[in-house]
């Protein structure tokens, strides 16, 4: 050394991680299952900030699956708290193109019994403090929703868990998503019957919209926890009874996924998901700022990526 400089030292590569598929959101400790390997840990930075926690990239059954704990590890943020827009930029950066999600929900209807599972078919939103939606500022797109999860993903995860012999998914319910983080007055779980809806949770919406606007299927697998309290001679609903019943629920999905996972992945995506925005963009593309251009790009790449043709 004749300069009294040390040579710099050779960076080693960047390891290259395969590409996942298909992303899955519920609880931290979802991906624990027999067989599952997890290849890596990673939290992509979005325009909308960080996901909720590191998400998982496990291998199981041959599938690369990103699994993201939608309240964090260790449960800490409020279902208000949640940054969905975060959660689901980072999951399509990761190649994602499904998403199966799991929550614990209440029950509305007589015929939806505590430890039972469901795929719903409709949604109503009563939330009011959540971001839930990509668009605005000085871009406006307007998204069809009329159908709010994928309707050729949530046939399929019915038909698979009704085959695993799980009760209570051969129904195609509706969800009521509210704000929470309290339980339902009694006055409010009766509207919500009233409403027409079957099952209550905190967690759905933004979810379903997000999921729609960045061309993602999605559906939803609701594990019923309580019948909220509506039901007269039945206890009103507390936290000891949720988390009992939620992990005996958590159990059984963890035991599907290895079978349940591969199935979703091997299903042809001939929905109307991945042309959800196609047409929804109706601001003038020489008014657009650049910089939600910019922002756009990390969920709808098609659109809004500087190569892409402006629509």
């Amino acid at each position: 050394m004749a300069n009294g400089k040390r040579p710099a030292a050779k960076r080693a590569p960047a390891r290259r991680l395969p590409p996942a598929r298909i992303g899955v959101i519920g609880g931290s400790g979802l991906y624990e299952v027999p067989g599952a390997r997890t290849l890596a840990e990673v939290t992509p930075k979005t325009p909308w900030g960080k996901p909720s926690d590191a998400i998982a990239l496990v291998e199981i059954g041959g599938e690369v699956v990103a699994f993201l704990p939608r309240h964090g590890r260790g449960h800490r943020l409020l279902p208000s708290e949640v940054n969905g827009r975060a959660n689901f930029a980072a999951l399509k950066s990761l190649g994602v193109e499904q998403v199966v999600a799991f929550s614990a929900v209440g029950s509305l209807a007589e015929e939806q019994r505590p430890l039972d599972f469901a795929v719903p078919a409709q949604l109503i939103d009563r939330t009011r403090h959540r971001p839930d939606t990509y668009f605005g500022d000085g871009v406006v797109g307007h998204v069809a929703f009329a159908d709010p999860f994928c309707p050729r993903l949530a046939p399929l995860l019915r038909r698979e868990l009704a085959r695993a012999g799980l009760p209570g998914v051969e129904r195609e319910p509706t969800l009521l998503c509210m704000e929470g983080p309290l339980f339902s007055t009694r006055a409010e779980s009766h509207s919500y019957r009233a409403m027409g809806a079957h099952l209550i949770n905190m967690s759905a919406l933004p979810e379903a919209k997000l999921a729609r606007e960045a061309e993602l299927c999605y559906a939803l697998v609701c594990m019923v926890t309580d019948y909220d309290c509506w039901r007269e001679g039945e206890s009103d609903v507390d936290i000891q009874m949720v988390i009992r019943n939620l992990l005996a629920n958590a159990e059984r999905a963890r035991s599907l996924l290895p079978e349940l996972l591969p199935k979703v992945a091997s299903s042809a995506r001939n929905c109307s998901c991945p042309d959800a925005c196609r047409f929804a963009v109706i601001t003038d593309p020489k008014l657009q700022p650049r910089a939600t251009r910019a922002r756009l790009a990390a969920v709808l790449p098609r659109y809004f990526a500087p190569n892409s043709k402006r629509r």
